[in-house]
């Protein structure tokens, strides 16, 4: 399978109706990543459907990855989407081959879904963060205790890819 790169990927959310966009900053050498997908509307501003929020560091290992929702009607394939752009920009425009994320514990049952959500994209567990001293850093980081998760970014995009291609779903 020949993965995607980015500006396929904005043209399959096109080809759904769906506004697919990258915000990208980069002060003093952190690139900060905004991933959205919205649904235009007539008249109106247009209705955000998804977002992903993080940043990179110009290491091999440097996607750190923090913020992810999806919400409202009609997302179907919306995650997959912000998943493929996210690993697609990494791998194109960063030296960035893994990411990082944590998998937050705020209630046992939701930290159940996302870790297995997680591990279908190909993540897997490194450690758990708590109460310890030494995850303090982490703690401030992510914003709370979890399970510390690592994945390959061309094994992010091709399970996100394939989401795509077996659930299109018509605007």
């Amino acid at each position: 399978m020949t993965l995607p790169n980015l500006a396929e990927i904005e043209q399959r959310a096109a080809a759904q109706g769906l506004l697919l966009r990258l915000q990208v900053r980069q002060p003093l050498g952190l690139r900060t990543l905004r991933v959205v997908v919205a649904r235009p509307r007539q008249g109106q501003h247009a209705l955000l459907l998804g977002e992903l929020k993080g940043w990179a560091l110009p290491l091999a290992d440097g996607l750190q990855l923090d913020t992810m929702r999806v919400q409202g009607e009609g997302t179907q394939g919306v995650g997959a989407l912000i998943w493929a752009a996210t690993f697609a920009w990494a791998l194109e425009a960063t030296p960035c081959r893994s990411a990082r994320l944590l998998a937050i514990r705020d209630h046992e049952q939701q930290h159940r879904h996302l870790v297995r959500y997680f591990q279908r994209l190909g993540f897997t567990p490194v450690r758990d963060v708590g109460a310890a001293a030494a995850d303090l850093p982490l703690r401030l980081v992510w914003g709370g205790a979890g399970l510390l998760m690592r994945g390959a970014c061309t094994e992010g995009l091709t399970r996100a890819w394939r989401q795509l291609e077996r659930h299109q779903s018509p605007a």
